[in-house]
């Protein structure tokens, strides 16, 4: 962890999406983004992450297909991970929290109090 911050790997395919998060939260974690699942796991590969959050809807895969991929290759990540999503399939969801340690879904639009709570408390989750 540089500057004794929290490192997030957030995962979203809308560019806007990723901005606004990185805004938010860069005074309070390092963020790390990826607009991909692929560059997402690149990412992961390469760096020590506290929590993991992903966009539910994406091209390539969802974000529950993602955690599914990142508990076979790195089950060794804390069970810090999110979904933050404005679309929600509960069987997938549950499936999520089940089987592929999901912590939270959290519903877009989101509140940055609310949302750095919940980080927190993920990250407090080791």
């Amino acid at each position: 962890m540089k500057d004794n911050k929290y490192t997030i790997l957030y995962i979203d395919d809308e560019e806007v999406n990723l901005r606004l998060f990185k805004n938010s939260f860069r005074r309070d974690f390092d963020i790390l983004i990826a607009s991909s699942a692929r560059e997402g796991l690149e990412i992961l590969k390469n760096n020590t992450i506290d929590v993991v959050i992903t966009d539910q809807r994406m091209p390539e895969i969802t974000g529950v297909e993602f955690l599914k991929i990142v508990n076979e290759r790195y089950p060794d990540i804390p069970p810090n991970r999110l979904i933050l999503s404005g679309y929600s399939d509960a069987d997938q969801i549950e499936k999520a929290f089940n089987e592929y340690r999901l912590y939270r879904f959290v519903s877009k639009p989101w509140n940055v109090d609310e949302l750095k709570i919940i980080i927190l408390e993920a990250i407090n989750q080791k």
